[in-house]
Order: C-alpha cells, then structure tokens, then sequence
C-alpha cells in the first residue's frame, strides 16, 4: 500500500490520472482498472476514476491483485542473485531462453519463475515480469518485475536510459583502440528475417566498449561493452558491424568457432538500477561463467 497527498500540482487532476502519473499503473486504463476494483482510496473512502483531486487529499493505493497465466512451471535451476517483494535479479545461464515464443514453447526462464512460486507483474501474457531479455547463449544479469508498479518503474528506467548494463565479450581480432564508441541504427535484416544489422533507417543505438586485454597470439580481445541504448542483438550486431564479432557467435559475422563453438562469449556482468520501492540506488554484479573462464585461459 502506497499513500500519496496531494498538493497543488495535482489539484483538480482526475484520480485515474494522478494514479497513472504517480507510477502505480501502467496506464490510465489500468489506474481506472485499479481504482474500479476498490483497491485505491481517497481520505479513506471509495472514489469514482474521474473524482477531482483536492488539496491535502490523501491518496491510498494498493497492489493489483495477482494475475493467472496459462504458462506451466518446470524445474529448471536458476541462480538468484536478489529477491525482495518487487524485484528479482538472476544470473542467468547460457543456453537457457528467456519467455515463450516461437521454437521455444517451453523450458524458459519464465517457466523456471512459475514453478518457483513466484508472482510476476506487467508484461505481455507470455513473458510476465520480463522487462529486458538476453538472448539464449548470453548469460548474465537481469531483473524480472513482481507487480506492476516494479514492471512501470522498471521499463521507465530501461527507456530513460537510467539502468546501467554492462557486458563482457571476447571478441574475435585485436582492437588496438583502448576505448570506442559504436553510434549506427539498427533494424531487422530485410534479407534475413532472424537477424540484426546496421541500417540508418533503423533506431539509434549507441555502445560504448573499452579494451580490457589483447591475446595477439590468438587474434582475439576481451572487452567491457555498456549500453545506452538496449536493441535487440546490439552488441553482436555492433562488433560485427566495426569488423571484431563476439567469438563463438553462430549468427553474425566470422566470428572464430574454432575458438568457442557453443554459442557468444557475451556475459551481462554489471546490472544498476534504482529500486522501484525505495528508490534506492542498487549494483548487481555476476562473475564470468566457467566455460568463459576456461577459453580465456586457454587463450593465455
């Protein structure tokens, strides 16, 4: 339960609108939604969704009751790095999909929460609480939102710019630049439907990576790649398009399966976001994996 008072920036707004403006919902519709359902109050009493705030009002609204899905849970294993009533941030493994879709029906990270018992808030009905992905072969960090107001807060953060994600990739060439900036549009291909490129019709996106170590030897690099914007396969797509593809990459570029031939070597290491709740300031990190740690230290 969450109260809100009123001052003289919301006075006369609607209820449905000062609940929407406020964070609490997803959308106006769903504030009315939330409002209609008796689970927000106005001074204690029960308001219609076009009640016109007043001054000192006080504002009472309670979470949206939990929303049922159809999807099953299996029994997969999950690494959980924190967990509270809004939040969950998990290092997830390589090889494991995020949510439903086409070719994977099943066996997904969203299953692994279901069959855990955990509620899910926000989203679309077949990946509820997923507010970012990574694809299938990255492992790492993210964060799956518990109720709707996490999942509002959360995508406001991801559109804003203000979650901080940062990567590790081992990437095939040597880079000699100690840092660089890609700043190139991406779209979907139009001559290959499943991938990714570089278009400037597509949607801004910038990477920013740094050089962490040069193997000259085996013509490869390790880099830390942050991003601002958060494309579909951006920093595959990025580091094929400068000419250095992740290495063990199936879909972009040349990347050396010699090396690595079960998927990227693309690790979400580093996760910062403000907590939805509390607006604390929060830092998740994930350690390399072993079968990345293993090729580097082949590689040295």
């Amino acid at each position: 339960m969450k109260t809100f008072h009123v001052h003289e920036e919301f006075v006369g707004k609607r209820l449905d609108e000062a609940v929407f403006a406020w964070g609490c919902t997803l959308s106006r519709s769903k504030s009315a939604a939330l409002i209609k359902s008796g689970k927000v109050t106005v001074n204690g009493q029960l308001e219609k969704a076009h009640y016109l705030l007043e001054e000192g009002d006080a504002v009472e609204v309670g979470e949206p009751d939990v929303k049922e899905t159809s999807l099953t849970g299996e029994d997969i294993p999950l690494s959980i790095v924190y967990e509270d009533e809004d939040i969950l941030v998990i290092d997830k493994q390589a090889g494991l999909v995020v949510h439903p879709g086409n070719g994977n029906p099943s066996g997904t990270l969203v299953n692994a929460l279901i069959h855990r018992g955990v509620t899910l808030g926000g989203g679309e009905s077949s990946r509820p609480g997923i507010v970012h992905r990574i694809d299938k072969d990255t492992s790492g960090l993210l964060c799956v939102a518990k109720n709707d107001v996490a999942f509002s807060s959360l995508a406001k953060q991801l559109s804003d710019h203000s979650m901080a994600r940062k990567y590790m990739a081992l990437v095939l060439g040597v880079i000699y630049e100690d840092d660089g900036k890609i700043d190139a549009p991406i779209a979907r291909s139009r001559k290959e439907p499943m991938k990714y490129c570089v278009d400037l019709k597509g949607k801004e996106s910038v990477t920013y990576f740094h050089v962490l170590e040069r193997f000259k030897e085996s013509g490869a690099s390790l880099v830390r790649c942050r991003l601002l914007t958060g494309r579909t396969h951006q920093i595959r797509v990025h580091m094929e398009y400068i000419g250095h593809p992740v290495i063990g990459d199936p879909l972009y570029g040349k990347g050396n399966r010699k090396i690595y031939e079960q998927g990227q070597l693309l690790h979400a290491y580093e996760l910062t976001l403000t907590h939805p709740r509390t607006g604390e300031t929060m830092t998740f990190e994930a350690p390399l994996p072993e079968h990345f740690k293993k090729v580097l230290a082949t590689l040295k």
